[in-house]
């Protein structure tokens, strides 16, 4: 960031392997994860991973295909709210269940409506750290 400061006072840190993370919290999670992972207390460790919580919302189209394979079919239209996405910080399997955590400083608006609808969505409860 150049030396500006971010909205929360994190700053990103870049791991000797070029991942880059949020925060240092973040990033000391990720290094005590790996070493869990290596000693099998864990498995299938991922990071920055997506869930969808409500698609697009796009208008009705009447305009169809006129070529190709999707000829008669009818195009969609024009976008009236983007797609709303979680990013877990991480993802994992402990026990036999899948984890999915979040290192949090502090919990936004945005994150606290997120993670009630990934709890909706999925009936994933994010492990907050």
């Amino acid at each position: 960031m150049g030396g500006l400061r971010r909205k929360y006072g994190n700053k990103k840190i870049t791991a000797g392997s070029g991942q880059v993370f949020d925060s240092k919290k973040e990033y000391r999670r990720w290094v005590e994860l790996s070493l869990l992972e290596r000693a099998g207390e864990i498995t299938n460790l991922q990071r920055q991973v997506p869930f969808l919580l409500i698609p697009e919302q796009r208008a009705p189209s009447t305009e169809v295909y006129k070529k190709g394979s999707r000829a008669g079919q009818p195009k969609p239209g024009p976008v009236l709210e983007r797609r709303v996405v979680y990013i877990a910080d991480f993802v994992y399997q402990q026990n036999g269940e899948a984890v999915v955590e979040d290192t949090k400083g502090i919990k936004t608006k945005e994150y606290i409506i997120k993670r009630k609808l990934l709890l909706y969505q999925y009936g994933i409860r994010i492990k907050e750290t």
